[in-house]
């Protein structure tokens, strides 16, 4: 079989420090590879998802993005949003607007924003949220016991093109406790199915002086069943839900994730009421790890 060489970065994200954040694997010049090929690569990287950047269909866009993980394809992706927004400015780019990066994805386009710091953020998209019905409720509550559920932030289901089962606990400290093993772990992973999420968001408030406004954990429960590091889609799902549910902490607040896999993945999260359209950003530090070529 013919092979060509592109450029490849391995990025960590959500963090500033490597090995804490979430790694993703960039491959450029990706153009004229096939879905069963990108999706060989992506169970080869064996990361949480795999980035494949080639040009983009809509002269808006600077950059089109097709994100795997190592089973399917996903229409977006936060980490891998800005992961790639970092690999891309890494190896040189310079977007057609300064400080603005428009990634053209399979939900569409998706606008980065460059912050003062140089960290990258993304405009969540639109998403559909929707409330369990009792009697699911009924089955999450036991499943999850003895960690409590707030039902003052009914658990929903939140859809942003990477759909999730959002669902508060007291605080972080049920969050970080909480397990799911045995009857409880397949109870949850039937709802997730039932509702056609992917896996579950679970998050729970810190103390006024903690290290964040909210501890989360994101487990995945259908065609990969770990839990992931730093989820930038689940942040805005749970951002969007706490709009929906007028349960904003603030203006802005911020995200630990990833504790209990011992990182430190921090997710800063503004809301930009003035703009039009209301967008949420979700935004966070990368760092290159591994710069290089890679074979394909």
């Amino acid at each position: 079989m013919s092979s060509r060489t592109v450029q490849f970065k391995q990025v960590d994200v959500f963090t500033p420090v490597p090995f804490k954040g979430n790694p993703l694997a960039v491959i450029f010049d990706a153009e004229g590879l096939s879905s069963e090929r990108m999706q060989e690569i992506a169970r080869w990287t064996n990361l949480s998802e795999t980035a494949f950047l080639m040009p983009p269909t809509d002269p808006r866009a600077d950059y089109r993005v097709r994100i795997f993980t190592t089973a399917v394809e996903l229409p977006f992706a936060g980490h891998p949003t800005l992961g790639s927004a970092h690999a891309l400015i890494d190896s040189g780019y310079a977007p057609k607007t300064p400080g603005r990066l428009v990634q053209e994805c399979g939900v569409g386009l998706v606008t980065l924003a460059e912050r003062e710091n140089g960290e990258w953020a993304f405009a969540a998209p639109p998403a559909t949220v929707v409330p369990l019905t009792a009697a699911q409720t009924d089955r999450l509550a036991a499943a999850l016991a003895p960690a409590v559920i707030d039902f003052s932030a009914p658990p929903a289901a939140v859809d942003n093109g990477a759909p999730w089962l959002v669902v508060r606990v007291s605080d972080a400290a049920q969050c970080l406790a909480l397990t799911l093993a045995g009857d409880a772990r397949a109870s949850v992973a039937a709802l997730v199915a039932e509702t056609g999420m992917h896996g579950i968001a679970v998050y729970g408030p810190h103390a006024p002086d903690g290290p964040a406004t909210f501890e989360l954990r994101v487990i995945l429960l259908g065609a990969e069943n770990i839990e992931d590091p730093v989820t930038g889609s689940a942040n805005a799902a749970l951002a969007t839900l706490l709009r929906a549910q007028d349960r904003r902490p603030g203006e802005r607040f911020t995200v630990r994730q990833g504790t209990a896999l011992s990182r430190d993945g921090r997710v800063s999260i503004v809301y930009d009421d003035a703009a039009s359209g209301a967008p949420i950003w979700i935004g966070g530090a990368s760092v290159t790890v591994i710069d290089g070529i890679f074979r394909i």
